[in-house]
């Protein structure tokens, strides 16, 4: 694991980036950055992905399998926008109802706007809120999602928690996330990528290089892919596994409410 890493243990609530920040200063700062690339929001990923997001979205939806009947109701947790959310409701046919959760009111309004132009907004609801106090009853949700957010999240333990609770018992959490590569010569080409190539593109498409020299050392901060399973667990999930992507430069973690 890299030196960078964080551990199950903790560590990401006072880490903005490699950037060591006080007790409940992280939020407003993760905060600031989405306030600046929500509108260029799918274009930061393409470039932080090299277009792979789309890919590995896609098969996050395949392994949900969302239920095609009325009643199948979804959390997608950090995902303002609605890129999740849209893929479940169609996958289900659009019979599935999906809320969609955010921290950042402009991320949401981006959804929203989206959502009216797919003729998909009755499928859906957009509530501004923090994943760390989910505004929900106990066993309310099918599926909890949440993809490319867990690591700006300051506790991340306690936005695990929340999810099991808000899951119905057989209810799925599924996370997708940038992880650690294993592969030691793409380690190399993609950490290169990462550090020289994408804050100088971020500026370029947006005029601020700092968003994105945040978002790639987030990513080095984040646990690793057996980290973050063990945190899955300790949060009281079952049958925790992860799959990895284009050699791990993402993860796909799953876990069950039983």
């Amino acid at each position: 694991m890299s030196d960078s890493r964080t551990s199950a243990d903790g560590g990401m609530e006072t880490s903005y980036g490699f950037r060591e920040v006080a007790g409940g200063e992280k939020q407003g700062l993760v905060n600031d950055v989405f306030h600046k690339v929500a509108k260029r929001y799918d274009i930061m990923n393409d470039v932080m992905s090299v277009g792979m997001h789309r890919v590995w979205k896609d098969a996050m939806i395949a392994a949900l399998n969302p239920r095609k009947e009325p009643g199948y109701k979804t959390l997608d947790v950090a995902g303002g926008t609605g890129d999740i959310a849209f893929r479940i409701i169609e996958a289900s046919n659009r019979m599935a109802h999906s809320t969609v959760l955010d921290i950042n009111g402009s991320m949401l309004a981006v959804g929203a706007e989206r959502a009216a132009k797919k003729k998909l907004s009755d499928n859906l609801t957009f509530v501004e809120a923090n994943a760390e106090e989910l505004p929900f009853e106990a066993n309310s949700f099918d599926a909890y999602t949440i993809a490319f957010g867990i690591r700006n999240v300051p506790r991340i333990d306690v936005a695990l928690s929340e999810a099991y609770r808000v899951l119905k018992r057989g209810g799925r959490l599924l996370v997708l996330e940038f992880s650690e590569v294993d592969m030691p010569l793409l380690d190399r080409v993609y950490e290169s990528w990462s550090f020289n190539a994408i804050p100088k593109f971020g500026k370029a498409i947006t005029g601020d290089a700092e968003p994105y020299q945040y978002l790639v050392e987030s990513i080095r901060k984040f646990p690793n892919q057996e980290n973050f399973a063990a945190m899955i667990r300790n949060a009281g999930f079952s049958r925790v596994s992860y799959t990895n992507y284009t050699g791990g430069i993402a993860a796909l973690h799953s876990g069950w409410k039983l």
